[in-house]
């Protein structure tokens, strides 16, 4: 997908998000050891958010794997390492579709960090 595709397709989760009572704190952080897409506030729980858009919600789900999630897990990681009380965390992913439906993945993996 080009960045100007994939840029679109986190503005669409954004504001999809944003629409659910999410607020932004961060898009596109980046560190050495990846990218978060979205870092949003839902009440006290801090998520970290992958956007995925494919043809079908089953491969963007799929694309997600076990090292992608490791990735996002040390980024996070990073992004926390100054907080010395951080708060709860989840990882959500928001899988996008050709026809631009949207599929909420809330809870997408488990953090072990």
């Amino acid at each position: 997908m080009s960045r100007s595709a994939g840029d679109a397709a986190e503005g669409q989760a954004l504001y999809f998000l944003q629409q659910q009572g999410l607020t932004l704190l961060q898009r596109n952080y980046f560190c050495r050891h990846g990218e978060i897409d979205l870092i949003m506030q839902d009440g006290a729980t801090l998520v970290f958010i992958e956007v995925r858009q494919r043809a079908h919600h089953q491969a963007a789900a799929n694309s997600i794997d076990e090292y992608k999630q490791q990735r996002l897990q040390n980024t996070a990681a990073y992004y926390l390492a100054g907080d010395s009380n951080p708060p709860t965390c989840r990882f959500d992913a928001l899988l996008i579709d050709k026809n631009g439906q949207i599929q909420w993945l809330q809870n997408a993996f488990d953090a072990t960090y």
